[in-house]
């Protein structure tokens, strides 16, 4: 039997599992022995073997994975937690196995590295200036000619943590406080690059291309459409598979998204892509992740393509061509219930059932704390619904949630 090894089996790891149990290989879980006690049951009961190691140093993680795999043997290594994929990528080139570039595999995590490599290699993105501080920042700004609105983020999170829309420089110290708010990783809290990003704003609507990577051969699977949050802090409250969009603006959004993939050294895995379609034509990258998704979109793929990407990126790591043939023509959608503020969790009402909601899904019990609206872990549940077009599921999704009421004391 063919073994996985699996570097952090959080994000979409139960995705993961569930693939290599179908394709009867043998997942192997790498983390650390407290973080694995905080994992759900019904993760732990998906996990056939686990191997212990501490990534709050990542060098000796990586030299700890590097002897158990040589001595109990890996056929495969696979990242799916996003701030350990540059320890997947350095494993598997260690081990000889597929893997993505671990010269550029930084890339795929800190921003800061990111912008840079874009502009080497002449992928379209928003205009960067980097910063320590907020007084260093407006005086780049200031020189720089860079305006108002501008995105302020820092260069290594995930989930929208510490990002920021500001429309002044009376705006730019809180903004850089939220954005350095976090210095360390969580939960294995190894250290963080402080840099901040300031962006400029990209107008347009923003959407998201999920690709599978096989010997530098990138396929685009399909466009999600996100939908966000306003203001200030900028949350993902949903996701529609495919975006309702057209042929070209769909090849514009693939050719960006390949350009990006491969500056960043993605050679065999996957990456999950946010960018924006410009109003008067043309895209501009984001940021691309070398992970599945989150937000279950793999399974939103799954429901309305019938491609499982999970199932091909184990493939991809084992050195097998997946079968990417879409196997559905249909559409799938996502939306989160975010409370109004954070407080004691009491009950959510008013979700409307009709014969497209797949599924209800609600996290807290009464009681339980919970975090208000900011960034994508405030939220407290989803609904799942499918339908025939684009179009159809996110109407029947604005009915699912038109009388939504979240309580919090």
């Amino acid at each position: 039997m063919k073994r996985v090894l699996l570097i952090e089996a959080m994000g979409s790891a139960e995705d993961l599992l569930d693939a290599g149990r179908d394709l009867g290989v043998r997942m192997v879980v790498a983390t650390h022995p407290e973080i694995y006690d905080s994992y759900a049951p019904a993760v732990r009961e998906k996990i056939p073997e686990v191997v212990f190691t501490d990534f709050s140093d990542p060098a000796k993680a990586l030299d700890d994975l590097t002897e158990y795999a040589r001595t109990e043997g890996v056929d495969a290594v696979v990242g799916c937690w996003e701030f350990l994929t540059p320890t997947a990528a350095r494993l598997a080139a260690r081990l000889g196995l597929p893997g993505n570039d671990p010269e550029r595999a930084d890339g795929c995590r800190n921003k800061r590295i990111m912008a840079g490599l874009f502009e080497e290699h002449g992928v379209p993105a928003p205009v960067t200036i980097l910063a320590q501080d907020h007084g260093q920042a407006a005086a780049r700004l200031a020189a720089g000619g860079l305006r108002y609105p501008v995105v302020v983020k820092p260069a290594e999170q995930a989930g929208s943590w510490g990002v920021s829309v500001i429309q002044g420089e009376d705006e730019l110290a809180d903004a850089f406080a939220a954005a350095q708010a976090w210095p360390y990783e969580s939960p294995h809290g190894f250290p963080l690059d402080t840099t901040v990003l300031v962006q400029e704003y990209v107008d347009g609507v923003e959407y998201s291309v999920e690709s599978v990577v096989f010997e530098g051969r990138v396929s685009p699977l399909t466009v999600v459409q996100k939908f966000t949050t306003d203001g200030v802090f900028r949350a993902e409250t949903g996701q529609t598979v495919p975006a309702a969009l057209g042929e070209d603006d769909t090849a514009t959004l693939f050719e960006t998204t390949v350009a990006a993939v491969r500056a960043l050294g993605i050679t065999n895995g996957v990456a999950h892509t946010e960018l924006k379609l410009l109003p008067g034509g043309g895209a501009k990258i984001i940021e691309v992740g070398a992970r599945l998704p989150g937000d279950r979109v793999p399974e939103l793929i799954r429901l309305a393509r019938g491609i499982d990407e999970a199932r091909a990126f184990i493939q991809v790591a084992l050195g097998i061509e997946p079968d990417l043939t879409p196997r559905a023509e249909r559409a799938a959608a996502i939306r989160f219930f975010v409370p109004p503020r954070a407080g004691r969790f009491r009950s959510i009402d008013g979700v409307v059932r009709s014969p497209q909601v797949h599924r209800i899904a609600v996290y807290p019990e009464p009681d339980d704390e919970v975090r208000g609206p900011g960034d994508n872990d405030g939220r407290v549940g989803y609904v799942m619904l499918t339908a025939a077009t684009p179009e159809k599921v996110n109407t029947a999704a604005d009915a699912a949630i038109a009388k939504l009421t979240i309580e919090v004391e």
